[in-house]
């Protein structure tokens, strides 16, 4: 199953960008472009990106959780 989480190889700030871009099969660049249309256009892109850096678990903490699972 595939989830969403922050990326720790295409990390710029805070991996936002390279987790969607990696769950939409995306490059990472489009979405980065697109949050700073947003966040120049409306400005709710900052916003937006802040609370998915908030609420978007880590690439290290999604692979910990499944490891815990299976023993």
């Amino acid at each position: 199953m595939k989830s969403l989480y922050r990326s720790r190889k295409n990390r710029k700030i805070a991996g936002v960008c390279g987790g969607l871009g990696e769950y939409f099969n995306v490059d990472p660049t489009l979405v980065r472009l697109a949050f700073a249309a947003l966040s120049l256009a409306y400005g709710g892109g900052l916003l937006l990106y802040v609370i998915s850096a908030i609420l978007v678990p880590d690439e290290n903490t999604q692979e910990n959780s499944g490891n815990d699972q299976e023993n």
